[in-house]
């Protein structure tokens, strides 16, 4: 097959613009979904227990809808190719007034996003990996070895 016959895979696009959520909270939750099937995807930010998930679990499902109304796409073979996170706008906020002490006041700066989700049937290729601390856990991470616990280990196998 040569590049002139290669026909580009069918994508479905949903957008999700002005949540009133701040981007990072949100690039958390699109980190972990970012290559998934939209099955995998829908069953993690169900039960991630993370309040940016709900608007995000509502946009993939979304954009499922629209590959299956719109593109005659198979809803039950898709996958998340493409999701971004971007901030809104007005400066990427908006300026709220917080009373302080004597009389001053400082800004609480409300941040607005938006998001877009982009479905195919064909698994994405290559997926990007998650940066650390940023994705969502379907399990419990183990401890991490400190200092402190090598210390009390080293002294409980010398003891013994």
């Amino acid at each position: 097959m040569t590049a002139e016959n290669a026909q580009p895979a069918q994508q479905a696009v949903a957008h999700l613009r002005f949540v009133r959520m701040g981007p990072r909270k949100l690039r958390r939750i699109a980190d972990a979904i970012r290559g998934k099937s939209v099955r995998e995807a829908l069953v993690l930010l169900k039960f991630s227990g993370v309040y940016a998930s709900e608007p995000m679990e509502r946009l993939v499902r979304s954009a499922a809808a629209n590959a299956g109304a719109n593109h005659n796409m198979n809803v039950d073979e898709l996958y998340v190719a493409r999701i971004t996170v971007d901030g809104g706008p007005g400066g990427r906020f908006t300026k709220r007034l917080d009373p302080r002490a004597q009389g001053r006041a400082y800004f609480k700066r409300k941040r607005m996003s938006h998001v877009t989700v982009v479905v195919t049937e064909q698994a994405p290729k290559q997926i990007r990996r998650s940066r650390p601390g940023a994705a969502v856990a379907a399990t419990a991470q183990p401890k991490r070895a400190t200092a402190r616990r090598r210390q009390r280990a080293a002294a409980a196998g010398a003891a013994s």
